[in-house]
């Protein structure tokens, strides 16, 4: 007999797990995900991607900012969902209801769990240069993404690929798993294995300031920060109090001052050889590919960044 489910999740990783369940033989009942947000330009209302595509589906949106009330918990005993589905919803589930009787929550993670538990595990596997990734789907219990786990896929983490990409590439796998994962579990042929604890490392949350480019340092060690930060905060370093994302660029064997433009093609030269850039967006502009931002630029050879 097929599941009635509750769908949570925010952000567009979300999506594809949303599309696959909704496409299923299980009845999505209702979907919940974060309030609408302000945008600071303008004050425009935005809802979350998965807002967005449940209401395009003629499902039923929640967008409570606390869980943990009498009314929440009411409108699950009512439902009486069989299974709770969790993609990036960005809200702890209160114990209360994980504690409701015979209902089981089930979690996709961006990561090979126990390692890179937390909020942005994508951005800090990318960051660590590790060498693969990959997604885990996990029972929910009270400490942070510290359940049993059922499944997990394994992927190699291209040194080229950009955080934003990577996600991509990981939602699109983790919606296949979500699917036959909730097969298993309705065919009773669930096997939970415990996470190792004294193995896990924390994802913590992107802070912009970390995000700032240190030109002593290594080439592969910027190159990796601008790909982990790409598209959200962006890799950025200040000239002449105004401040400049790098998208895209590559390690180049080529030595130089440090912080100093090396050449007319923007290469600069770091702590070890240097990295040339290929993306970049200006203070205010637009993003754009190098070739195009050096017309009229004041970015020349010879210029020091630092």
């Amino acid at each position: 007999m097929p599941f009635k489910i509750i769908f949570m999740g925010t952000p567009e990783f979300a999506v594809p797990s949303l599309k696959v369940l909704s496409e299923s033989k299980h009845e999505i009942i209702s979907v919940y995900t974060q309030p609408p947000q302000k945008k600071q330009r303008g004050q425009k209302i935005t809802k979350s991607p998965i807002h967005l595509i449940a209401e395009r589906l003629n499902i039923n949106v929640r967008t409570p900012t606390n869980l943990d009330t009498i009314e929440e918990y009411d409108f699950f005993q009512k439902k009486k969902p069989n299974l709770v589905v969790v993609v990036a919803y960005g809200n702890l589930i209160p114990e209360k209801l994980l504690k409701i009787p015979k209902l089981l929550f089930i979690n996709l993670h961006a990561s090979l769990l126990p390692k890179w538990r937390g909020a942005a595990p994508v951005e800090r596997a990318v960051l660590n240069q590790d060498k693969e990734t990959g997604v885990s789907v996990m029972k929910i219990v009270k400490e942070l993404d510290a359940g049993p786990y059922m499944q997990q896929v394994k992927v190699p983490i291209n040194q080229d690929i950009s955080a934003g990409e990577l996600k991509s590439n990981l939602s699109k796998i983790g919606s296949k798993i979500i699917l036959e994962s909730i097969d298993q579990i309705l065919k009773g042929e669930a096997r939970f294995i415990d996470q190792i604890s004294s193995n896990s490392t924390y994802a913590k949350k992107i802070n912009k300031k970390e995000a700032k480019i240190a030109w002593e340092e290594q080439a592969g060690r910027i190159i990796s920060k601008i790909n982990a930060f790409n598209p959200k905060p962006g890799a950025w370093f200040e000239f002449k109090n105004l401040r400049y994302k790098i998208f895209k660029a590559q390690e180049i064997n080529l030595q130089g001052p440090v912080g100093e433009i090396l050449d007319n093609n923007l290469t600069i030269g770091t702590g070890k050889n240097s990295i040339k850039i290929l993306e970049i967006q200006k203070e205010g502009k637009n993003k754009l590919n190098v070739k195009n931002f050096l017309i009229g630029t004041n970015l020349s050879k010879g210029t020091k960044l630092n």
